[in-house]
């Protein structure tokens, strides 16, 4: 006969924090975010931390390498997709790294026999307002000069323009030789008032760029996450099929922590895909595993040798697997129980393994309670799809912008190795839609004011930190009426003329 669980599975949206004592000190700037990536033993810390309880899914339509760098920025990590090429993925995971050397590699070339149309093509582009110009227009080549917004002005001048003609020329740029540090190199910026700085070899090609800008925005965002050689940490999606060949890619990019990425990881596929990754890197290479929805799924991985686990399966805004397989359970549910076997784990092995929720999170509160019941951090999708910095197209909706959001198991995605379960290489039915999502900016702006109210609310529970929120938290649950209760009501609101 087949288990029956007593209670039933909640989600997020049925549970409210009650308020603790909050003392003089609980304040919102006192409060401190930093989490646990990855698994640590008791008195140790862990190999990376997050500055915020943040990171990005693993899709398609949320983690490029342009979102990568801003959630880094502050202070979160996204996950590289895997469902690409095993070099298109291992060269996003390149450019992240490449961007917060300090020393860039020039993304915007062109040579001297071209044109001021073709400089302005290239700035609609990609953005970048500093050109270089070399001999044969590789990031690499000869460098001969430079092209910036104060060489040109389009009213004045013939788009047919040779770039030799107005050009910065090498002569009069200031540079700096192969070998330059970065603290060399900002002195050199700023002793000359420069906006950029070319790195250049011996025998004259161009290594690198130094921005001036560079140095500003790591003053803008102390939050940023950094590794040892100050790059922006960025994670990387990974499939229990080709493992053997992408996680070597990877790696080599410069990847600094990985992910399974898997609709169901209570699976021999994922003890097998970890068991590889420890006979041939150790504990060198860091390895989250998931999903999963109970304390059962979570031990397996723990024992498996998983950094981190993630928990969730048919929560996800665009995940339809409950209603097609009729498989999952209530995020809340399951992230209690996944979070008390993580402690019980944790006092018998001394390992602590962090804890990811992975969907069911539809409003700003709903992150604090997933703190609140046990996650280290939160994997987010739908979230991130609105901001600009996500790959998808931003689009005009009835008059609403709007972007672009799929899931990895939609006809869309053709994501089969996440749903693999060892049979066809292919996706037989559909587990997620294809959709839009309101478009909301930029992700900064929303990230500052969503984590605003995860640490107002902490101050509420009398915490300025993660454990000591999970340590004092009081939750209850709601009935439906409560809910309704909780929003306006019985109001006239101004702004829609509508009745609540």
């Amino acid at each position: 006969m087949a288990y029956y669980y007593s209670e039933p599975s909640h989600t997020f949206n049925e549970y409210l924090l009650v308020p603790g004592y909050s003392s003089s000190e609980c304040i919102p700037t006192n409060v401190s975010l930093k989490t646990p990536l990855v698994k640590f033993k008791k008195g140790e810390e862990p190999a990376i931390s997050l500055n915020i309880p943040m990171v990005s899914a693993i899709m398609q339509s949320v983690s490029g390498d342009r979102l990568a760098v801003a959630l880094a920025q502050e202070g979160g990590v996204s996950f590289i997709y895997g469902a690409q090429t095993i070099e298109d993925e291992a060269a996003m995971v390149a450019k992240v790294k490449n961007f917060k050397a300090g020393f860039v590699r020039s993304a915007s070339n062109l040579r001297p026999d071209q044109t001021l149309a073709d400089v302005l093509a290239l700035k609609e582009e990609n953005g970048f307002s500093t050109v270089a110009i070399t001999e044969d227009g590789s990031p690499e080549g000869k460098l001969l000069g430079i092209v910036t917004g104060r060489d040109y002005r389009v009213s004045r001048m013939d788009p047919a323009e040779k770039i030799e003609t107005f050009m910065t020329p090498l002569s009069k740029l200031i540079t700096a030789p192969e070998g330059t540090t970065l603290k060399e190199a900002n002195d050199i910026i700023w002793d000359h008032k420069l906006n950029s700085l070319p790195i250049v070899r011996k025998d004259g090609t161009l290594c690198y760029f130094v921005f001036r800008k560079d140095y500003d925005q790591h003053k803008n965002n102390p939050m940023e996450l950094l590794d040892a050689e100050k790059r922006y940490v960025v994670g990387a999606g990974i499939n229990t099929r080709d493992f053997a060949e992408r996680v070597p890619a990877l790696v080599n990019a410069g990847a600094d922590v990985l992910c399974i990425d898997s609709s169901e990881g209570y699976s021999e596929w994922q003890k097998i895909t970890i068991a590889w990754i420890r006979e041939h890197y150790g504990d060198t290479v860091k390895v989250g595993a998931g999903n999963v929805v109970d304390g059962e799924g979570f031990r397996f991985l723990a024992e498996c040798g998983a950094d981190f686990v993630k928990v969730g399966i048919g929560g996800g805004s665009i995940c339809i697997t409950r209603e097609t397989k009729g498989i999952g359970r209530g995020q809340a549910t399951a992230l209690i129980d996944v979070c008390k076997a993580r402690d019980e784990y944790f006092k018998e092995t001394g390992v602590y393994v962090p804890v990811c929720s992975d969907g069911g999170i539809v409003h700003d509160h709903h992150m604090t309670l997933a703190l609140a019941m046990g996650a280290d951090f939160m994997m987010l999708g739908r979230y991130f799809a609105r901001f600009d910095e996500s790959p998808t197209a931003k689009v005009n909706v009835n008059g609403t912008l709007m972007k672009e959001y799929w899931g990895e198991g939609s006809n869309r995605a053709r994501n089969w190795q996440r749903y693999d379960l060892g049979g066809s290489k292919k996706l037989s039915f559909e587990e997620g839609v294809d959709s839009y999502v309101p478009y909301a900016g930029k992700l900064s702006d929303n990230v500052q004011i969503s984590l605003a109210k995860v640490r107002s609310t902490m101050c509420n529970c009398g915490a300025l930190t993660i454990p000591e929120l999970q340590q004092k938290a009081k939750l209850t649950l709601v009935s439906s009426v409560s809910i309704v209760e909780g929003g306006a009501h019985d109001v006239l609101l101004k702004s829609t003329n509508k009745q609540v």
